[in-house]
């Protein structure tokens, strides 16, 4: 009897330090990777879905086969282990913030949605002058890139000849002007909102990781946007006009007045909308943004 019960202790202190957990599989990240690849396939090549199709496929047996007809399981020792929380600090320290904040909002400060919009407006004008200047020492001609970002929604601009590419056509000036105008103000928009996240470096979300993606994309969906440019765009020029764009829209984010972002604040002061009552009083000497 004795015996019998120190095997029984033996079995349960064995027990206790030891627990089953699932094994650990790549299986799954293969299947969503696959996922994602027939996606991609349908916006750029029919071979990259067939890619997606197979590790789809690959993911799902090899996942299943993980689970069924067994599962697979490994072993994990439980080490006990005795927390102890201390501290040096005798103080405890506290953001400063407006004493009608119910709580403090990171970043506390923010560039409202109006710098955005802004720095869209100048970014475009700096991409435009780029684009101008590869027309002259590319092909010869201002009118050509202009001719080319017309044709992604005029139809005359589509059917223009070799040599009329070079020459100055008023309907596709008007339209490229317009929608260079539309695009820089919309992606100015989406700029300002996310400028939340960069708070403390408005540049580097304009001039690096918004142009990256910007482009990335367009890369992706140019052959259905606008075949002619697509046929003709010199993506180291692209990408250069991408940056000038996001950099001066960032210098110019960066000199505007930053407003808080605690809830109560109305709409039209995070907008950056200068109404009475609204925005803050002015230091004496203080210019307007």
């Amino acid at each position: 009897m004795a015996m019998q019960e120190i095997s029984e202790q033996e079995s349960q202190s064995g027990r206790h330090s030891e627990i089953e957990v699932p094994a650990t599989t790549a299986w799954p990240f293969v299947l969503a990777f696959g996922t994602a690849l027939m996606f991609t396939g349908l916006l750029t090549s029919v071979s990259v879905s067939v890619l997606g199709v197979v590790l789809v496929v690959a993911g799902s047996v090899g996942w299943f086969r993980e689970v069924f007809p067994h599962e697979r399981e490994i072993v994990v020792p439980i080490l006990a282990e005795e927390i102890s929380i201390t501290t040096e600090r005798k103080v405890v320290e506290r953001l400063p913030i407006a004493p009608d904040q119910v709580r403090a909002w990171l970043p506390i400060e923010t560039y409202p949605i109006s710098a955005g919009v802004k720095g869209g407006i100048a970014g475009g004008v700096a991409m435009a002058v780029l684009a101008c200047t590869y027309g002259i020492f590319k092909a010869g001609s201002i009118w050509y890139p202009i001719n080319l970002l017309a044709a992604t929604v005029y139809a005359q601009s589509k059917s223009l000849g070799q040599e009329q590419l070079y020459s100055f056509h008023a309907g596709s000036f008007v339209m490229a002007l317009l929608l260079h105008a539309i695009g820089s103000i919309l992606v100015g928009l989406l700029y300002g909102a996310m400028l939340p996240m960069f708070a403390q470096r408005p540049i580097v979300l304009g001039g690096l990781i918004g142009p990256v993606l910007w482009s990335a994309l367009l890369y992706s969906i140019m052959e259905l946007l606008n075949p002619l440019l697509a046929s003709r765009v010199d993506w180291t020029w692209f990408m250069a006009s991408q940056i000038a764009f996001g950099v001066v829209a960032g210098l110019v984010v960066a000199r505007q007045t930053r407003v808080p972002t605690h809830e109560n604040m109305p709409f039209a002061m995070r907008a950056g909308v200068e109404a009475p009552g609204m925005m803050r009083k002015r230091e004496s000497g203080e210019k307007r943004p």
